[in-house]
């Protein structure tokens, strides 16, 4: 879908890479610069105590980019990304918007090189107010300062991290959205824009029918136990093989009947504690309990059947071990084959990108590069001469 769009991603870590993968899943050119040494994430499993030629984290989000890597501290350096610039069609960075102003690479100094360049700032707070240069990583702007951190634990309990770039990703999905539409304008238009991304807006967002209750009424209910459930069919019951089963009531009365046949309690139907929505959360517990004694009665095999036979909405809560297995996650095109990045030929499954184009090549188009892959290679086809380019070497302006 994006063949022939040239990315020019600036940034390091997950949030901003995330969105070049999805762009060049999609088709897209995309050209890592690196900072000597390269990107922190490489050293993902290393700074753990290993060391794999293929690092599935760096991989999932830098798989079929080039990589270039330049000394932006020193002006040549500087001067190597803008002319990447001038003639690109996406610039991506998560760099602080400080440091980006007083090296020249800012909106303004890139748009005035290049008018048709669509610039995507990826940032934990945004542009504006007075955290705009503060660092952002997801478990600090999205997951804690938007809320979500403390809404997603009952009352009471204390905080919990968030699991490994899950903020960041969910940031990835929204910046390559919003490239997306940039860049059907500056088609349109032969201009482009400033895109403007946040850790911080993209976990409002997340949460958004939460934030809008609480914008609206000014208050907004903690998250409960299981057995404070105000709507109790809607809830996690476990089977008698030691698996958990997401129970998704529709709205209204319609699903307590069927629920009261799953569990082979039919004599509870016309109970008049339990037929109204009203009467089952003033007996919320009790009903979590009566639910609880008939899952426990079968396996996840048998109340599956019995599930589907009432048609009520459910799904297994399950490892990502088990996902790694589901049929379902195949089929519907989650679970993509990546090229190793050792060079060999060979394949090893990894996430997809978010959206499918069936009928498209919209998986992964090669393996992640080695640091400095393509810098001869990129630098060659600005123009710069092999003299200059091997003097860029020699001073480790480049590299």
């Amino acid at each position: 879908m994006l063949e022939g769009l040239k990315v020019v991603e600036y940034a390091t870590y997950m949030a901003a890479p995330g969105a070049g993968c999805i762009l060049a899943d999609w088709g897209a050119e995309v050209i890592k610069i690196e900072p000597p040494g390269g990107d922190p994430i490489r050293n993902f499993f290393r700074s753990i105590g290993t060391d794999y030629q293929d690092n599935p984290v760096f991989d999932f989000d830098n798989r079929g980019k080039k990589s270039i890597v330049v000394d932006t501290t020193t002006p040549e350096g500087q001067e190597i990304v803008r002319k990447l610039a001038a003639d690109a069609d996406v610039f991506l960075t998560n760099v602080r918007p400080g440091g980006l102003k007083r090296s020249g690479m800012d909106h303004d100094s890139l748009r005035s090189l290049n008018p048709k360049l669509v610039y995507c700032s990826l940032t934990g707070y945004g542009l504006e107010g007075p955290d705009a240069d503060r660092p952002g990583f997801d478990i600090a702007s999205f997951w804690s300062r938007t809320g979500v951190a403390r809404l997603t634990i009952p009352k009471g309990q204390d905080p919990f991290a968030l699991r490994t770039a899950f903020g960041d990703h969910t940031t990835s999905m929204s910046a390559a959205a919003g490239i997306c539409a940039a860049l059907v304008e500056a088609q349109r238009t032969g201009k482009g824009r400033l895109v403007e991304a946040s850790l911080f807006r993209t976990g409002l967002y997340a949460m958004g029918s939460d934030f809008a209750i609480q914008l609206f009424f000014g208050r907004i209910a903690s998250t409960k136990g299981r057995t404070e459930q105000i709507v109790p069919l809607s809830n996690f019951y476990k089977t008698a093989d030691d698996h958990w089963i997401c129970i998704v009531a529709r709205q209204g009365d319609v699903d307590w009947v069927p629920m009261c046949k799953v569990i082979d309690r039919e004599d509870l139907a016309t109970d008049p504690r339990y037929v109204t929505a009203k009467g089952r959360r003033q007996n919320m517990e009790d009903v979590v309990a009566i639910i609880d004694e008939g899952f426990a009665k079968y396996t996840r095999e048998e109340i599956s059947a019995r599930l589907d036979a009432n048609s009520i909405a459910w799904a297994p809560v399950q490892t990502l071990a088990e996902v790694a297995q589901d049929p379902q996650a195949f089929a519907s095109g989650a679970i993509v084959q990546t090229p190793s990045a050792k060079g060999d030929g060979s394949t090893y499954p990894a996430p997809a990108s978010p959206v499918r184009f069936p009928g498209a090549d919209d998986g992964p188009k090669g393996p992640s590069p080695r640091m400095g892959q393509h810098t001869r290679e990129v630098l060659a086809s600005l123009g710069i001469t092999e003299a200059d380019i091997q003097a860029m070497y020699d001073s480790s302006v480049v590299a």
